[in-house]
């Protein structure tokens, strides 16, 4: 089965865990290790932050950010239901309302005009979310939060090596939010980053990080154990370094399969638009003028074929039981594209063979 993302591990990373563990310092309590602060200050220099606070999770930096800027019971965020529950999930931990508003049909990112539409006097938030390594459309998001006074968390989740406008993610957001999840283009098997410019947001989110903690023993406000083991983040200055290389084969494997694929008319392929460079953490196609049904057992075929195609999100977070409470504006095009998307695999491992074989293959299955 050509897997839809898989880990590249090899032996610089084997080498730098073994070294940890002979050091015998694999964790820290209030702060962060040797390996944990070498790796934050790789990372906020790749992302161009001032600031980069390593976490166990990329849902962990979320939470941090929300709460670093100010997020609490009563506030509204505005986000996209088509994404990963997590970024749903952490606007309620902190008592707030997540607000939905619909994507655009090709970048499958946030529509700024509605994000402004959205705001009331309760908003306090938007998040916008870097979808597929899909760069959000940030510059006018950051007009309308200027405008209103709105706060900007940015869940660049997917979007390791993606630019927009020439910038990496973050640059147009108060903080922005990274997971390194064993899929993600690159990965420390969990973990999280949270990268901002902003100094009082990064002092917050080191407190929340050790229990609310600046010394031993003092919780100064209400944290978590969000700590990055030494570990994986000795795995991470590794991949940080490889990162660049992933992305350019990603990015390569991605244009020739749009090179296969363009010859079928019955799909949708990948953009990029004028100032967005993704990085393509899913290739992902949609089955024009089809139903889920549809969709569905071309996958299933594809998967028969040894194509480890992937369904990614099926289920809009405003369409799961428990955050339907929170649907309150119509979202037609996250409803349609999450009956009709799918991904292939484009990751490092995927060599231009195989590349050629999932493109033929989807090519005659769509015949």
């Amino acid at each position: 089965m050509i897997q839809i993302n898989a880990p590249q591990i090899g032996k610089e990373e084997i080498d730098a865990v073994v070294k940890v563990l002979k050091s015998g310092i694999l964790t820290q309590g209030v702060g962060a290790g040797p390996m944990v602060t070498a790796f934050e200050n790789a990372f906020s220099k790749y992302a161009k932050a001032k600031h980069a606070v390593a976490v166990s999770t990329g849902t962990g930096a979320l939470h941090c950010a929300l709460t670093a800027v100010g997020v609490k019971q009563g506030d509204e965020v505005i986000l996209p239901s088509f994404t990963f529950v997590a970024t749903a999930e952490v606007v309620v931990f902190n008592r707030a309302k997540p607000v939905f508003v619909d994507i655009d049909p090709e970048t499958y990112t946030i529509v700024p005009d509605r994000v402004e539409k959205a705001i009331t006097k309760k908003t306090k938030a938007i998040m916008p979310v870097d979808l597929y390594g899909m760069p959000a459309d940030m510059k006018p998001i950051r007009e309308i939060a200027e405008k209103h006074g709105l706060k900007i968390v940015e869940d660049a989740a997917q979007a390791h090596g993606a630019t927009y406008l020439g910038k990496p993610p973050g640059a147009f957001a108060d903080a922005a939010c990274w997971s390194f999840y064993g899929s993600k283009n690159m990965t420390t098997g969990e973990g999280g980053m949270l990268t901002t410019n902003g100094g009082e947001i990064e002092e917050i989110t080191r407190v929340i990080r050790s229990h609310g903690e600046k010394e031993k023993y003092m919780s100064l406000m209400l944290g978590h154990n969000y700590h990055m083991p030494e570990i994986e983040a000795a795995i991470g200055s590794v991949q940080l370094k490889k990162l660049p290389k992933f992305v350019a084969k990603r990015r390569a494997n991605a244009k020739r399969l749009s090179a296969i694929l363009v010859k079928s008319k019955k799909l949708q392929l990948p953009t990029e638009p004028a100032g967005f460079r993704p990085s393509y953490y899913l290739y992902t196609v949609r089955l024009k003028n089809a139903d889920k049904e549809k969709r569905d057992k071309l996958v299933e075929k594809l998967k028969q074929e040894g194509i480890g195609a992937f369904i990614c999100y099926v289920n809009p977070i405003h369409t799961m039981p428990y955050y339907r409470k929170f649907a309150t504006h119509n979202l037609p095009v996250t409803e349609t594209v999450s009956k009709q998307v799918f991904s292939l695999p484009v990751h490092p491992g995927v060599t231009p063979k195989q590349i050629d074989f999932i493109g033929e293959t989807v090519l005659r299955m769509l015949s």
